[in-house]
C-alpha cells in the first residue's frame, strides 16, 4: 500500500505536508538512491508548470537528487509528455515533473517517469517510499545544468506528427499552464491562424476558469468570433478538449471514436467512466472496446496487454502507443486534426455521429475517502442504484487519486441525475459519521 504516491505521483497543497520543501528534499534523495542502485551515473530531466510553488518544489527535489550523486537537468517550463518524450529520447535514467495537473494553483505534484518515457510502476514507487523511511546520507556531489534545447526537440518532435493546418482558424486555450509558450508557435508552424487564450501565467492563474476542465469561455470565443473549432488544454499539457463550431464540447471519447476510425484501429482502451455510447459505436464498427481502471497508468498497461495502440480517457487524456508513451495534448490535437483530413467533415459533423448517454459526475469533498469507500452501506446503494437503472446505465463511485474527493458517476438513459444525487448525498454522510 502506497502512502504518498497516488495514481498520478506525489500531490498535495503546496507547503503543506507532505509537500513540504523538507519532505521534497527527502523524496529527492529517496528517488535519488533509488536511481543510483540502477544506473551508475544517473541523470534526471527535471521541469515543471506554471505555478508560484514550482520554484520553491525545484529546488529541493534537486538538491536531494544531487546529494545522491545524481546529474541534473533542468528543462524549465515544459510539458508533462515533453518530460516523457525526452526522457526516452535522451537515454536519461528518468524524467521528474513539477506540477498538479488540472488542479488549483495552491496544489503540486512530482511524477516520475523511467527510461522508456513511461510513469515508473506501482513497485519502483514502493521501493522509493520505503527508502523515504530510511536516512541518506550524502553519497557523491551531483551537477546540474540547464537544457535550453529542451523545447526546440519536443517541438520539432510534435510538427513531426502535424498535418497541413493552412486556413483552418483555431482558438487556443493554454490555460496559464504549461502549453503557453509552446501551443501558439506548434499551430502557426503547422499553418493554422491562431488565436490563443489564457496564456499569460502568473503563478496563481493556472486552471483558474479556464483549460480542459473549464472551456465554457473557449467554447463563448469560438462561436462568438466564427473560429472553426476551440483546443482547451489543461495545466501540464497531457490533456485536451475540443470545442466545434457550435461551442459544444467535443471530449475524449469522441477523440477516441474519430481517431480509431480514421487511423484504422483494431480495438480501442477507454476507462470505467467511458461513455457507453462509445462502446456501442465502436462494436458497430466491429471494433473492441476495453475498460481498464482509472488513470492513465492502467489505461496503458492495458493497451500492452491487449496488443492495441490507442486508448484514453473521457477528461482528453489520449495515448497514442505509435507516437507516444503517455497522453500528450499537443500530440493528441494533432492527430485528431489529421483525422478529420482523412475521414473528411469536421468536428460539429463527427460530434453528432456519437451519441452518448446523459452522465452525472459528482466530486464530493470529503475527509476520509478510505473510511467512506469501505463503508458497507455504500456498496449496498451502489448495488440498489444499479438495480433502479434495470440493465440501461452504470454506476461508478470512486475515490480521486489526485484529490481529496469521491467521485460519483452515473450513466442512464433516464434518471441518472437523482441517482447520482442520492449516491452524493450518502457519500456526504458517512464522511460526518
Amino acid at each position: 500500500m502506497r502512502r504518498y504516491f497516488g495514481t498520478d505521483g506525489v500531490r498535495g497543497e503546496a507547503g503543506k505536508p507532505p509537500l513540504t520543501p523538507e519532505f521534497v528534499l527527502r523524496l529527492g534523495q529517496a528517488a535519488g538512491a533509488y536511481f543510483r542502485a540502477h544506473s551508475p551515473k544517473p541523470v534526471v530531466l527535471l521541469a515543471k508548470d506554471t505555478r508560484e510553488s514550482s520554484d520553491l518544489l525545484e529546488a529541493a527535489l534537486a538538491a536531494g537528487l544531487m546529494s545522491q550523486g545524481v546529474r541534473v537537468e533542468h528543462l524549465g517550463v515544459l510539458p508533462t509528455p515533453g518530460v516523457a518524450y525526452l526522457t526516452r529520447h535522451l537515454k536519461a535514467t528518468a524524467g521528474t515533473m513539477i506540477s498538479a495537473s488540472h488542479n488549483p494553483y495552491q496544489d503540486n505534484g512530482i511524477k516520475f517517469f523511467g527510461p522508456e518515457g513511461e510513469k515508473l510502476p506501482d513497485e519502483a514507487e514502493e521501493e522509493i517510499e520505503a527508502l523515504l523511511e530510511e536516512a541518506h546520507p550524502t553519497r557523491g556531489i551531483g551537477t546540474v545544468g540547464d537544457f535550453r534545447e529542451a523545447e526546440r526537440m519536443y517541438l520539432d518532435f510534435l510538427l513531426a506528427q502535424a498535418p497541413d493546418l493552412a486556413g483552418l482558424r483555431i482558438g487556443l486555450d493554454l490555460a496559464h499552464g504549461a502549453t503557453y509558450r509552446l501551443g501558439p508557435k506548434l499551430f502557426q508552424r503547422a499553418g493554422a491562424e491562431v488565436m490563443a487564450f489564457f496564456n499569460t501565467p502568473d503563478g496563481r492563474n493556472i486552471n483558474k476558469g479556464c483549460g480542459s476542465t473549464h472551456p465554457e469561455a473557449l467554447g463563448r470565443f469560438v462561436v462568438e468570433l466564427g473560429l472553426d473549432l476551440g483546443i482547451a488544454f489543461d495545466g501540464d499539457g497531457d490533456r485536451v478538449q475540443f470545442i466545434d463550431r457550435q461551442g459544444r464540447l467535443f471530449h475524449g471519447d469522441h477523440i477516441l471514436y474519430l481517431t480509431a476510425l480514421a487511423f484504422g484501429e483494431e480495438g480501442v482502451v477507454g476507462t470505467v467512466m467511458s461513455n457507453v455510447g462509445l462502446e456501442v459505436a465502436l462494436k458497430e464498427r466491429g471494433l473492441a472496446f476495453h475498460r481498464a481502471a482509472v488513470g492513465d497508468r492502467y489505461v496503458l498497461e492495458m493497451l500492452k496487454e491487449k496488443g492495441l495502440f490507442l486508448g484514453g480517457e473521457p477528461s482528453g487524456h489520449v495515448i497514442f502507443l505509435r507516437h507516444h508513451t503517455t497522453g500528450d495534448g499537443l500530440l493528441t490535437a494533432l492527430l485528431t486534426l489529421k483525422a478529420l483530413k482523412v475521414l473528411g467533415g469536421d468536428l460539429a459533423d463527427w460530434y453528432e455521429a456519437l451519441p452518448m448517454y446523459p452522465q452525472v459526475l459528482l466530486n464530493v469533498r470529503v475527509e476520509d475517502k478510505a473510511k467512506v469507500m469501505g463503508h458497507p452501506r455504500l456498496r449496498e446503494a451502489v448495488r440498489e442504484a444499479e438495480a433502479k437503472l434495470k440493465g440501461l446505465g452504470r454506476v461508478n463511485v470512486r475515490p480521486s487519486g489526485t484529490e481529496p474527493v469521491v467521485r460519483v458517476m452515473v450513466e442512464a438513459k433516464e434518471g441518472a441525475e437523482a441517482v447520482a444525487r442520492e449516491l452524493a448525498d450518502l457519500v456526504s454522510a458517512l464522511d460526518r459519521e
